[in-house]
Parts: C-alpha cells; structure tokens; sequence
C-alpha cells in the first residue's frame, strides 16, 4: 500500500520499495494510455473528410477494389516490360553509341528519359490487355466473379468499375500523348538522328509551295543543316497574271531572329509587272518574311512525333491550304492519338468478357486468346495506316477501322459472358 504525505505543498508516497514501484509503473501505464487516446482522437478528427468523402462516394468497396487491382496491375506490367525493353535496346545500340561518343548525360536524360514515356504510351492498349486478362483470370480461379455475381450483381454491374479504370487511363494516354511525350520526343529524335540514324537525308530539292494567297514561291534545291535554299523564286498573282517576279541566288533562314518567317535573300532581282510597263531592281542582300518555315521544306523523320495535337492540327491546315501533298504521316498521327485512346474501352470489354469465366486449364487459354486478339490489333491497326500513308486511303478511316471491327468483337465476347 502507498500512502501519500503533504510535505512542503506536495505529495510525497509512502510505503515500501515494491509498492512505490508499482505505482509509478502504474502511473506511467496510465499516462501512455491517455497520450495513445488522445492520438486517436485527433486522428479520426482529422480523418473525417475522408471518412466523409468513402461514405459518400458513388463508388462501392466492390468498385474500389477492381479499380485497384486494373491500376496496379496496369502500371506493373507497364514497370516490367518498359525495363526489359531498356535493357534490350541499350545492348543493341551501345555500339553507335559508343562509335559516335554519346555523352551519357544525353543518353540517360535525352534519349531513355523520354524513350520509357514514348513506348510506354505506344503499348498502352498491350499492357490494358494483360493487365485486364491477368488479374480478371485471379479473380476467376479464385471463384471470386462468382461469388459476386452470386450476391444478384449482374455483369453489366461489374464491368463499370473496370471502365472507370479504363477512362482514367484513356485520359492519362491521350493527354500524355497529346500535350506532353511531344515535347519530350523532340530531344529523343533529335539524339536519334545525331547518334543513331546519322545517314539521314537533310537535303531536298524541287519544292514549289503556295506561301500566301497568290503568292507561289519555289527552291530548286534546299538543304537543311545550313537552313539555305539556292535558285529560289517568288512569284505573286493576281486575277491570275503575274504582278511580281524576284528570284535570287541563295535564300537563308535566320535562326537568330525573334521573329518567325525571318529570310536572308543574296544576290536578288525582282520585276514589278505594271501592264506594259516592267521595273526591274536588283540587290546583294534583302532582309524579308516570307511565310514559311525550314519545317515545311524538308519533312524529317518522326517530325509528327514531335508536334503536339495542336501544332499537329495547325501544321496539317497550313500544309494543306499551300497545296502540300506529303502529309499523310501527320493526318495518320493526329487520328490516331484519338483512336488508341478509345480503344482502351473496347480492349477492356473483350479483356473481362473472355477472362471473366472460370476454366480449368487456368489462364493459359485466356491468355493464348487475348493475345492472339491483341496481336491481330496492331498488325491491323498498321496495316490500315500503311494504307493511309502509302496508298491515298482517307486517315480517319483507316485509323479507326480497327476500332470499329474490335466493336463487333467486343459486343460479342460480352454476350458470351457469364451472368
């Protein structure tokens, strides 16, 4: 027993060793416990938006659990393939690269930094399709689906969740590859063309362009890395006759000018048309703007890659409002980034309706048939852009028929479901 005693205001224990002992040890407990609730306490204040915000969610414990299980999975494989790819494509180019001294700074930040990015968003609809199949077969084997659809939830029900996933990736995809990987395979092309593909072309000739409205300019040879024309003429017309003449030795982009359109002409002489009359000047040098740029001369390799969908779309209707005839890469670029988008909805259709039934053999038939529907995909989703490019077949259509075939497929795999 301890008895306490005032000594001087205080409390001071009495008793023996064991029970003073006991009693601090007891005290301390006792203050330990009060500290760990007070902790709780504040924990579910301040927990409680969040609390708020799953009681109120429209989405169910079922929906964030299949949410979940895509998104992880999906970035998983994502992980897993990009670094085997890495791995692949620096033992097959660290020759180049070490034959044409690339720094390491250029080929870690330059080329792989944006190179995961890029085929990480190429392959989406792949890594859609694993990810579906795989984790959809676990909850197969595992008699998961059934029991779910057990409980009264049809199947209708229980592919929402997974179309949310897939929105959210269709999103992620169309706006990295819309706004940001752009930007980013402008360093990767360019690392590209100096270490990797050195045997470029930079060097065109015979380019006749409509730089205004009436206004025909023409460059019998162009090349690239000096930004300079030769044999170049400008000719403007009105009601159909000629007005003005100017042809000129060499013309020059000048890349230090802050303005756009910004030409060097040397060695020039124009001609002035007045009816019967004719002035003809002539000069060294002439500094002028001249709508067109060194990118609407010489098309570069991968330059669609480069461009934002907006920049995308301003190229095309500039291009074709100046009788540009190759341009069909760009169209098939800026279709398509829609169209891979939305694929990812009918991917994940066909992906849960195939998987979605239990088998004996396990994954391995659902797999085998997944991937043989994947691999058909791409190859006609290339096929139909080869097209495009090479044999005059309409953009639009030809990026979105696969999209449109897969539907079928789609629905059907659906209603073979089980409910």
């Amino acid at each position: 027993m301890v008895i306490f005693e005032e000594v001087d205001g205080k409390l001071v224990p009495h008793g023996s060793e064991e029970d003073i002992k006991a009693y601090l040890d007891y005290k301390k407990g006792l203050a330990t416990r009060k500290k760990r609730q007070r902790l709780r306490e504040r924990s579910r204040r301040k927990s409680s938006a969040f609390t708020w915000l799953a009681e109120h969610t429209p989405l169910s414990r079922l929906d964030r659990y299949i949410i979940g299980k895509f998104l992880g999975t999906y970035f998983f494989s994502i992980a897993l393939i990009i670094s085997i790819a890495v791995v692949f494509d620096f033992n097959e180019n660290i020759d180049k690269f070490l034959q044409h001294d690339a720094p390491t700074e250029e080929i870690v930040f330059d080329y792989y930094l944006n190179f995961i990015p890029f085929y990480s968003n190429l392959f989406s609809q792949l890594f859609v399709f694993i990810a579906v199949i795989f984790f959809t077969t676990k909850l197969a084997e595992n008699s998961e689906i059934i029991a779910m659809l057990s409980t009264g939830t049809s199947f209708k029900r229980l592919i929402r969740p997974y179309m949310i996933a897939a929105a959210v990736i269709a999103l992620l995809n169309y706006g990295l590859g819309a706004y940001v990987i752009p930007r980013g395979n402008v360093k990767r092309v360019k690392f590209e063309n100096k270490y990797k593909n050195r045997g470029r072309q930079d060097i065109t000739s015979n380019i006749q362009l409509e730089v205004d409205t009436g206004v025909i300019a023409y460059i019998s040879r162009y090349e690239d890395g000096q930004k300079m024309g030769f044999e170049f003429t400008l000719d403007k017309f009105e009601d159909k006759k000629m007005v003005k003449h100017l042809q000129a030795m060499t013309i020059q982009y000048d890349t230090l000018s802050y303005e756009p359109y910004h030409w060097v002409i040397t060695n020039y002489q124009t001609r002035d048309l007045q009816g019967m009359r004719e002035i003809i000047q002539s000069g060294g040098k002439l500094d002028t703007i001249i709508k067109m740029q060194p990118q609407d001369l010489l098309i570069s390799r991968d330059m669609e890659m480069t461009l934002t969908t907006p920049e995308l779309k301003a190229y095309i209707d500039r291009q074709k409002a100046r009788g540009f005839a190759n341009i069909q890469q760009f169209e098939v670029e800026y279709w398509k980034r829609g169209a891979t988008s939305f694929a990812t909805f009918i991917l994940t259709i066909i992906g849960v309706s195939i998987s979605a039934r239990k088998r004996k053999n396990g994954m391995g038939i659902a797999l085998g048939i997944g991937l043989a529907l994947i691999l058909a995909y791409i190859m006609f989703q290339t096929v139909s852009s080869t097209l495009a490019i090479n044999a005059n077949f309409p953009a639009f259509v030809a990026v979105w028929i696969p999209n449109i075939v897969f539907s079928f497929i789609a629905f059907y795999y659906y209603k073979k479901a089980p409910r």
